[in-house]
């Protein structure tokens, strides 16, 4: 199959779209707000399906924010597939630097995390929006090639230039929630109408983090009508990683996250379910991605808030508003 590229959606057919998505929802902030899910006395979260247009791509926008001043202990976040876009309305985190040392995040910034681990330090303050890309679909959004994404913290400075910061900045000054996600959501619209795609590496990127327990890098390529070289070619390209380094951090995030939203989970079963030869093949992939055993970062990670979100039926769904 040769490539295959959508043009790019400019004058008529933008502002097409963007009348399209402007009638997704009529939902009120009073609504939003107290639809949201409380995790504990300390703090509460949200999760939004986003517009119709944005979903093929977004998995959820979603949010926590501190109740009171307590002090919460963020995660440690481990690479994965996707990557996490955030908008802070309040103290941006904190991440260690090693050594002691820290560094204060962005207003607003992208984490792609791939290699090594981000940890997040203890915060009083906490308010965030954060968009959920799914995997492969990030440069719908993004001109920046992937490859230059990966283990970065990037601003949204860095992503958009001056449109980026002012996003950040209107986002960090509204007064609401739902004006925040009407702001951010639109904004998305707007760069995906600007955007070309690859749609061969996007269905293949799709089968691959959904087929990982047992989808061959060869059976992929035949799927897709495409050679090997050129499908290791292809995701090099856009992602910055080979079909299966991206097959690889699919099943390790599927297996940690199993184990962290269930508490009586086995390493050995989650690990075999999702793809894993045996539970040695997964302490040592671990060890790799984490720098630490699964058995201490677990024991670690239970006492701290966590960023796996939820299944829908076990989650709060809001209807989240572009325009009021």
């Amino acid at each position: 199959m040769p490539s295959v590229r959508r043009p790019v959606a400019k004058g008529r057919a933008s502002r097409h779209l963007m009348h399209y998505v402007r009638q997704q929802y009529s939902f009120g902030y009073r609504q939003l707000w107290f639809e949201m899910e409380r995790m504990s006395d300390a703090m509460r979260t949200f999760h939004v399906p986003p517009a119709n247009i944005l979903a093929p791509y977004i998995d959820r926008l979603w949010g926590l924010e501190s109740v009171g001043n307590e002090r919460i202990a963020l995660p440690i976040l481990l690479p994965g597939t996707g990557a996490e876009l955030y908008f802070h309305y309040s103290t941006p985190f904190r991440r260690s630097a090693g050594s002691g040392e820290s560094v204060v995040c962005h207003d607003a910034h992208l984490f792609c995390i791939r290699s090594r681990p981000i940890e997040l330090l203890p915060a009083r303050d906490i308010g965030f929006v954060a968009v959920r890309f799914r995997a492969g679909m990030m440069h719908r959004f993004i001109d920046i090639p992937g490859g230059e994404l990966i283990d970065r913290d990037l601003s949204a400075d860095d992503l958009w230039g001056a449109t980026g910061q002012t996003l950040a900045t209107r986002v960090a000054s509204a007064e609401t929630l739902t004006e925040r996600l009407r702001l951010i959501q639109c904004f998305l619209v707007e760069r995906l109408a600007r955007r070309s795609s690859d749609l061969v590496f996007e269905h293949a990127a799709t089968l691959l983090y959904d087929n990982c327990i047992d989808l061959t890098i060869d059976h992929l390529a035949e799927r897709v009508g495409l050679g090997r070289r050129q499908l290791e070619r292809r995701f090099n390209a856009i992602a910055g990683q080979t079909p299966v380094e991206l097959r690889g951090l699919a099943r390790f995030q599927k297996t940690v996250r199993t184990l962290i939203l269930d508490n009586g989970a086995q390493t050995t079963d989650a690990a075999l379910a999702h793809g894993y030869y045996d539970q040695a093949h997964f302490i040592r992939h671990f060890r790799g991605l984490a720098a630490e055993s699964p058995e201490r970062h677990l024991k670690a990670a239970r006492t701290r808030t966590h960023f796996y979100n939820t299944p829908w039926r076990a989650c709060t769904k809001i209807a989240a508003p572009l325009y009021p």
